[in-house]
């Protein structure tokens, strides 16, 4: 067995060995995220086991015990007082649909309808007064306008062969002069087959000139094809409605 000397010990361990060994414990804190996770899922979780404590009740409008309902009551009052009256419109409207057999005449597109109730019975393209002005420049110096009223009216009177007895503006307008006879104003077979008069010297008729049809052409008379005006004549009865606008 080899003895060490206690000296020889002690000078040959390294002076760090020497020193008292001490044991280090860690402790890991968990993180953020973590330490937010377990309060957040606690708080819905009793939630969930014992409700919100909210109760829905309807929304009312609440209004303050010194606010002015004047305005409000006016507003309600005019509101009742617009829907009388769009009641009373909507009957008296109702009351003035032409009922039965009509005729339509819309002159900005030269179209004539025949009607009966809400049914189109024909369309047809038509003429209807041009709008110019005629002026004499000697004599009596008239002047005329060759334009189609607008307005309710009603078949009069219906003509078959209808004979045109020719007036003072159509003797200026072709530059002749006024004849004293009457028998030189008549005229055969410019008006057509038929004739409806409603009025004022007004009538629908028939024309030479069916390729001017769809133009504001005529002197005032509504002028329609051979083929329509039979159809308008045969199916519109005297006291027919005509409407023109």
């Amino acid at each position: 067995m080899t003895m060490y000397d206690s000296d020889d010990l002690e000078s040959n361990v390294h002076p760090l060995a020497m020193q008292p060994v001490r044991t280090v414990v860690r402790f890991r804190l968990p993180s953020l995220r973590w330490a937010l996770v377990f309060p957040v899922a606690a708080l819905l979780a009793a939630g969930f086991l014992t409700g919100t404590g909210y109760r829905y009740r309807p929304f009312a409008v609440m209004v303050s015990p010194n606010e002015d309902l004047s305005e409000q009551a006016a507003t309600t009052t005019d509101a009742r007082a617009s829907r009388g009256e769009l009641r009373r419109l909507t009957a008296s409207l109702s009351q003035r649909v032409p009922r039965g057999r009509y005729i339509v005449i819309d002159r900005t597109n030269n179209k004539l309808y025949l009607r009966q109730d809400d049914k189109v019975v024909l369309e047809a393209s038509c003429s209807a007064g041009s709008g110019l002005v005629l002026r004499e420049e000697s004599g009596k110096k008239r002047s005329w306008i060759f334009d189609t009223p607008r307005g309710r009216y009603r078949v009069l009177s219906k003509t078959k062969n209808p004979v045109w007895r020719k007036p003072d503006w159509a003797f200026v307008e072709e530059g002749q002069p006024i004849p004293n006879n009457p028998a030189d104003r008549i005229e055969y077979g410019t008006l057509g087959e038929f004739a409806l008069h409603f009025g004022d010297g007004y009538m629908i008729h028939g024309t030479l000139y069916e390729r001017l049809l769809g133009r504001n052409v005529s002197h005032g008379c509504v002028r329609l094809g051979r083929d329509d005006l039979r159809v308008v004549y045969d199916r519109a009865p005297v006291g027919t409605p005509i409407y023109v606008y």
